[in-house]
């Protein structure tokens, strides 16, 4: 054994350890104000100019002896040309969040950029000794147990690229050597998000050319499984190195894993960039950015959402049961040992069957059933072009609001029920139930230019139907009786989405205020501030100039006529510009390309994570009604998703049902305050004939001039609205009258694909 001295002087040499170097980009500087070229530098320290270029670059660090002369050096160097309070303030220019830079003379502030055309050089470190910038950049917090953050993008010369721009040195030749690595080495993972949860898996995002590196072929012969065989060698290594994988294989989001050590999980999440681990319909682009870049943007989404597991869905879905475990541990009175218990509040760990009207028809229990489906879905409503009056026909704009992730709003503070479903026969209706109400709705006459709040179609009903809580206590709500004949009821119920609505709406604020779109900005600056954000995140980086022109253009332009010409010959959705701050385009016009390629990157990287949070809302909802997949199955078999106790279409349906009165109940209120009717309505968004291009003079507005409560507000939070697009009105005449829906084309993106087809 050793004795107290032994192991008091391995600490201490541990608490000394080696002094560490100033950061690749100040050892450059402070190089370069030494007016010595690389070559020089490279001579005197018997080395070449490449290992300089790769110190500077935060490709290599130097190793004894060249270490501590190099460390010497640059020393002597800092006491000689200390660093300008500016220039040190370049560290954080690779950070997300970092200090915030005004950007005269609108008073909107914006964050610093994710990246810039020539950015600073990565730090790189080993895997087992991480070194420090000498002026550290503000990071995000990570926990002492997973210190280089929640995940990271492996590119094919072994750099695993981490928050907080740290690259790690990942020396695995084999899939098995990296999650090897990857658990003992790498300090990757992220904390469990409830107490009674599990840390999550560290993620390894594969880009092509370390798949190819690897042994993964470039593209999956299976389009069907989304699998390799299971005699492909990558396969076979993870196999004969005693490594598992889950039931979906090795597909775009691999998961490999071992029996837990005690409490401890032996798993790590794959997922491969050219198979499309990250779907462009939710991530945008994101699968094309520089690994350092991607990083930056899944770390963000990681801390703020959850660790990636596999598509949008399959995180929203995943985030659910991280934020309600179903089980904690109970201690045995009896033996005095702690088991597993169910966790109050959550949906437990054994599946629940739905009622038959609240499963899809090909469900085992719907299976002879011939009372009927519940139909809670999203609205998809037109007015009819006979019900447009003159005066609306003749107005000369068609405006849509979109409500921020409508369904996410929905979920706060809604009761659903964590128990199985109870047949019940003429119930008494009671709102703070969680069920299905059969229920006949048909004798509410509502204004005909309203969508009825009680069918997805915005038709009136036709005769009794199944409705979720929400749909029927609106009716009551409005006035009307309702005398149920049956229901499923469930007596256990919770706010069970409460953590889930919660996170996510963190997320997208915190999010938004990454481009400085904050609540604080008032109705006219948040509008303004998300015009200029639609510009940005959509325009061409390698466009620079069509950024100026548009901007310029507008800022000349002294009224709405000369713009929607001018828009014509461009772009229909950047009508948006119209609510844009002139000062604040004059702003974008001049600056240089440097300047502007960085607040470029800045939003288009902002917009894929705010893009991935709303997808996780949607493709969560979604996943709580996943249908069977494959086509060999057939009616009245169980597939996979039913095992899940998280498969619960009755949930789904409470917050598609309450999103929509919801909407239904803004709209009705509009109607009321202004006399102003829709002419469409597509899910969360909602297009209103105005005689303004601008939603600020469509909304109703009280004496204090702020928005009368009740209507469409503008504003960056859930539930609150921004503009979707603005059109001309004679244009979405023209559309209603061919029968498509103006809501979802208002953006002005597929404009004139749509007319071509109904031509």
């Amino acid at each position: 054994m050793p004795t107290e001295e032994e192991l008091f002087a391995a600490v201490d040499a541990l608490l000394e350890g080696e002094p560490d170097l100033p950061s690749p980009a100040e050892r450059a500087r402070l190089r370069e104000a030494a007016g010595i070229p690389q070559s020089r530098l490279a001579q005197a320290l018997q080395t070449t100019t490449q290992t300089v270029k790769n110190w500077e670059n935060g490709r290599s660090e130097p190793r004894p002896p060249r270490r501590q002369a190099y460390l010497r050096l640059l020393e002597g160097w800092a006491a000689k040309y200390p660093a300008e309070p500016d220039a040190q303030d370049e560290a954080v220019l690779e950070t997300f969040t970092g200090p915030t830079e005004p950007l005269a003379p609108t008073p909107v502030v914006l964050p610093v950029p994710m990246t810039a055309p020539k950015p600073e050089p990565a730090q790189r470190a080993s895997s087992r000794r991480p070194v420090r910038k000498a002026a550290p950049a503000k990071r995000p917090t990570t926990d002492p147990q997973f210190p280089h953050g929640p995940l990271a993008v492996l590119d094919g010369d072994g750099s695993a690229y981490c928050v907080g721009g740290l690259v790690l040195e990942c020396p695995a030749k084999t899939i098995p050597q990296l999650v090897d690595w990857t658990l003992a080495e790498s300090g990757i993972g992220a904390p469990r998000l409830h107490r009674h949860g599990q840390d999550a898996d560290p993620l390894i995002v594969l880009t092509a050319s370390a798949a190819e590196k690897f042994g993964l072929p470039a593209r999956l012969e299976d389009r069907r499984g989304l699998r390799l065989s299971e005699d492909h060698p990558v396969v076979k290594q993870i196999s004969k190195a005693k490594w598992e994988l889950t039931q979906r294989g090795f597909g775009p989001w691999a998961r490999i894993y071992r029996k837990a050590k005690g409490s401890q999980r032996q798993c790590v999440q794959l997922a491969i960039l050219p198979w499309d681990a990250l779907d462009n319909r939710f991530w945008g682009d994101a699968a094309d950015l520089a690994p350092a870049d991607l990083a930056r943007v899944l770390s963000v989404y990681a801390q703020r959402v959850i660790t990636p597991r596999g598509s949008t869905a399959v995180n929203g879905l995943e985030l659910m049961t991280s934020l309600r475990p179903p089980t904690r541990a109970v201690k045995d009175e009896t033996t005095g040992e702690y088991k597993p218990g169910h966790n109050p509040g959550s949906l437990g760990t054994d599946p629940i069957d739905p009622a038959p009207p609240e499963a899809p028809p090909e469900h085992p229990v719907a299976q002879g059933w011939t009372e009927g489906f519940i139909d809670e879905e999203a609205y998809q409503w037109v007015r009819d072009p006979k019900l447009l009056s003159d005066e609306e026909c003749l107005l000369p704009w068609a405006v849509g609001l979109d409500l921020n992730t409508a369904f996410l709003a929905a979920a706060a503070r809604l009761p659903v029920g964590l128990s199985g479903p109870e047949e019940v026969h003429r119930p008494v209706f009671d709102k703070k139930i969680p069920g299905t109400w059969l229920v006949d709705l048909s004798h509410i006459d509502l204004d005909p230019r309203l969508p009825s709040p009680f069918t997805p179609t915005g038709q009136r009903p036709e005769g009794p139907a199944w409705y979720a809580t929400p749909t029927v206590a609106y009716a009551v709500e409005l006035g009307y009786d309702v005398a149920p004949i049956k229901a499923f009821i469930r007596r256990e119920t919770g706010a069970f989405l409460d953590p889930w609505h919660d996170r996510l709406k963190d997320a997208y604020v915190t999010t938004l205020a990454d481009i400085g779109i904050t609540a604080d900005l008032g109705e006219p600056g948040f509008l303004a501030a998300m015009a200029r954000h639609q510009l940005l995140k959509g325009a061409n980086p390698a466009d620079l100039d069509a950024v100026r022109h548009l901007a310029a253009a507008r800022v000349q332009l002294t009224g709405p006529d000369e713009l929607r010409a001018a828009i014509r010959e461009s772009q229909p959705r950047a009508m948006g510009l119209l609510l844009a701050d002139p000062a604040d385009l004059h702003t974008l016009a001049s600056m240089d390309n440097d300047a502007l390629a960085r607040t470029l990157a800045r939003h288009q990287m902002v917009e894929m994570v705010l893009k991935a949070i709303k997808a996780t809302v949607k493709g969560g909802v979604g996943k709580l009604r996943e249908r069977p997949q494959g086509r060999h199955y057939k009616d009245g078999e169980r597939w996979p998703a039913l095992n899940r106790p998280a498969w619960r279409p009755d949930i789904r349906a409470a917050v598609i049902s309450k999103a929509r009165v919801n909407m239904h109940r803004k709209i009705a209120n509009m109607a009321r305050a202004t006399g102003l009717y829709p002419i469409g309505v597509l899910s969360d968004c909602v297009v209103y004939p105005s005689a303004s291009p601008s939603p600020l003079d469509l909304l109703p507005r009280g004496a204090d001039g702020t928005t009368i409560p009740g209507v469409f507000r503008p504003g960056p939070t859930p539930g609150l609205v921004k503009l979707e697009g603005t059109q001309e009105m004679s244009w979405a005449v023209d559309l209603l009258e061919q029968g498509y829906n103006p809501a979802r084309h208002i953006k002005g993106d597929d404009h004139d694909a749509v007319l071509d087809e109904g031509e």
